[in-house]
C-alpha cells in the first residue's frame, strides 16, 4: 500500500548531487541494418500485388482508392528512408549486400544470418502477392 513520507524520510535516503550529471553523447543506428534492395523489394511485392488486383479486377471506379493505396505503400516506406539519412553526420548507412550477406543482422532474438534476416523480411510481402494472383485465378475461373 501506499504510505505519506516525510521530507525528512526522503532525505535521509536519498542522494543528493550539487550539480546535474553531464548529458552523455550517444548516437543513434538509424539504418535499420538491412539493404536498401530489400526494402525496394517490398515496397515492388506490395505494389504488384495492387498491379495484380487492378488488373484482374480492372474497373474504372477503382482508380482512385488503388493510388490512395499505392501513394499510402510509397509514402510509408519512403519516410523511413527519409528518416534514416536525416543525421548524415552520423556515419551510420545501410548495408551493402557484400556487408549484409557477411555479417548477418542483430534481431531481438540474436544474431540471424542474411538469407534467415531476408526470408523473415520478404514472407509476408511475398504470401500477399500469390495471395492476389491465386484470388484473381480463382476469379478468372468460376
Amino acid at each position: 500500500m501506499a504510505e505519506l513520507l516525510t521530507r525528512e524520510q526522503i532525505a535521509a535516503h536519498a542522494t543528493i548531487h550539487e550539480a546535474a550529471p553531464a548529458m552523455v553523447q550517444t548516437t543513434v543506428d538509424r539504418s535499420f541494418e538491412l539493404p536498401g534492395g530489400l526494402h525496394l523489394a517490398t515496397v515492388a511485392l506490395y505494389l504488384g500485388f495492387l498491379a495484380v488486383m487492378m488488373i484482374g479486377f480492372g474497373n474504372p471506379v477503382l482508380a482512385l482508392p488503388v493510388a490512395i493505396m499505392a501513394f499510402t505503400i510509397v509514402a510509408g516506406f519512403a519516410l523511413p528512408r527519409i528518416w534514416t539519412g536525416l543525421a548524415p553526420d552520423s556515419g551510420q548507412q545501410p548495408k551493402t549486400f557484400g556487408r549484409f550477406n557477411f555479417e548477418g543482422i542483430k534481431t531481438g532474438a540474436g544474431h540471424s544470418a542474411a538469407r534467415d534476416a531476408t526470408v523473415q523480411v520478404l514472407i509476408l510481402p511475398v504470401l500477399i502477392f500469390f495471395w492476389g494472383v491465386a484470388t484473381v485465378i480463382i476469379a478468372a475461373l468460376v
